[in-house]
């Protein structure tokens, strides 16, 4: 930043800041003093804006004690303060009067505001969660079950979760629609303050005399089964200690112990396996890195960019002594090396000879097999998800028929089978919908490889064919459910909350 600006609400009586918020435009900061003063200023220039007044208030304030909480919405239409003594008023933005009030009822501690679904989220001293629709004044929602101070407030990003922690130990997450505890940990350390990541995957806490950030995984995002039912009564609450920071291999132990979890499986250990017969027209993606399964389809561009300029030059093998014999003309003539001639020797012979050829099959093609007879691609499909782009694009061009001028051979030749086979894998898994992402790269590295293959040979074409229908089949389903989630999308993001 090449300049600042400090920011003073109320010169002429200077009290502490106690609350500030920032517009979504990026603008404008509204700040709350400790002596009920609200002031709106432009984060440019530093300048103030105006400050919000309450006339029915017994002193030029917006509230006559400390204001515990600010908030704006999405468009710069309302904005939201909190007293202390629990009186929530809602402001018009520009004109700074007053458009509603009402009373809590007790001490206010903190206040989130979603501005998505325009939901107002409170905590008081009594411990209790309230939540309240802004635009119709009134509380839609009360949770209770706290037994201490609740020290920070947290919403998911879609604004379904409501998380909340407290100086009892424990961690709560309330679903808003269901209007109930779906979750719930006691740590035993007591969190002081929370964050969620918009993806709801990745929880961060801080704690009490604690330096470091705690970062929780949400096991409910990777489990196939969902268990809400059994969290709605709360009676299910985990005890869990926070893992060790010391890296010794003396300590490895206690941290696999103490491994935090947001969800109670069965079997921590047991591996995600999908469930295709829970949700036949689920599309899975292969959860591999997008550089990964990009760089199948942009391997050409990737190999001739990095190509080097020029080809390595073999270096000059000599000796640190050079041995030399006289010439009559008195110049120095060294002698070539005995071990120079023998390489040379030897390479020329190594070139005369012809290659070896392994009449083995390689891993890849005893998976292929393997797998085409039992029909399960499982293995098969790790198998190739685990190798890099260069390493698949060579298992690949291993298949490739060079010598395809004898066409009464070209039948009978082992690639074909094993082409026919990786069409039958291509069918198998994109009818299936299995890692869409990974098998449409490689259908394209494919075919841009044994294209030509295919077009000569009548009973690949077939395959391919085939390959063709299921692929627009599919294709047409998951159009549908990108054009179907777009409307949603549109109706929902015009629509008036």
């Amino acid at each position: 930043m090449s300049s600042h600006h400090i920011l003073r609400p109320c010169p002429d009586n200077p009290t502490p800041v106690k609350a500030c918020a920032i517009s979504a435009c990026g603008n404008f900061a509204i700040l709350g003093t400790s002596g009920g003063w609200i002031e709106r200023f432009n984060l440019q220039s530093g300048f103030s804006r105006g400050t919000y007044v309450d006339s029915s208030e017994g002193r030029n304030c917006a509230h006559n004690d400390q204001v515990v909480g600010v908030a704006c919405d999405s468009t710069n239409t309302l904005m939201i303060s909190a007293g202390y003594h629990g009186d929530i008023k809602v402001w018009d933005f520009k004109g700074r009067d007053v458009k509603s009030r009402w009373e809590i009822g007790c001490s206010l501690v903190k206040i989130v505001y979603h501005r998505l679904n325009g939901l107002l989220a409170t905590v008081a001293d009594d411990f209790v969660i309230r939540v309240f629709d802004v635009v119709a004044s009134r509380m839609v929602r009360k949770f209770e079950g706290h037994t201490d101070r609740v020290t920070d407030l947290c919403f998911s990003e879609d604004g379904k979760w409501l998380l909340s922690s407290s100086m009892d130990g424990s961690l709560r997450i309330w679903d808003i629609i269901l209007a109930r505890q779906i979750d719930a940990i006691y740590v035993d350390v007591s969190i002081t303050a929370l964050s969620l990541s918009p993806t709801m995957d990745v929880l961060a806490t801080a704690h009490v005399d604690q330096n470091g950030v705690y970062l929780w995984v949400n096991q409910s995002m990777f489990s196939g089964t969902s268990e809400v039912q059994s969290y709605a009564s709360g009676k299910e609450v985990v005890s869990v200690k926070l893992p060790s920071i010391s890296s010794r291999g003396e300590d490895s132990h206690l941290e696999e112990d103490n491994v935090p979890a947001l969800d109670h499986a069965e079997s921590e250990n047991a591996p995600f396996r999908p469930l295709p017969q829970q949700m036949p027209d689920l599309v899975t993606l292969s959860l591999l890195p997008k550089s990964q399964w990009q760089s199948l389809i942009n391997l050409d561009i990737i190999k001739a960019r990095n190509k080097p300029i020029e080809p390595p030059k073999k270096p000059e093998k000599a000796p640190f002594f050079l041995p030399s014999i006289p010439s009559l003309s008195g110049e120095i003539q060294f002698k070539p090396s005995e071990a120079a001639n023998k390489e040379e020797t030897t390479g020329d012979v190594n070139k005369t000879l012809p290659r070896r050829v392994d009449e083995s099959a390689s891993q890849f093609l005893q998976l292929l097999q393997s797998s085409a007879e039992t029909k399960n691609f499982s293995s098969f499909t790790d198998y190739i998800k685990g190798l890099s782009p260069s390493a698949l694009d060579m298992e690949l061009r291993m298949l490739q028929i060079i010598d395809d001028e004898e066409q009464q051979d070209a039948g009978s030749r082992e690639e074909l089978a094993s082409l026919e086979l990786l069409l039958d894998y291509f069918i198998h898994e994109i009818s299936f919908r299995n890692n869409f992402d990974f098998i449409q790269a490689l259908v394209r590295l494919f075919l841009k490889i044994h294209g030509e293959t295919i077009r000569r040979q009548s009973k690949l074409q077939n395959k391919a064919r085939e390959l063709l229908e299921v692929q627009c089949g599919v294709w047409q389903r998951v159009d549908k459910l990108f054009q179907g989630a777009r409307c949603m999308l549109t109706f929902l993001s015009n629509g008036q909350f």
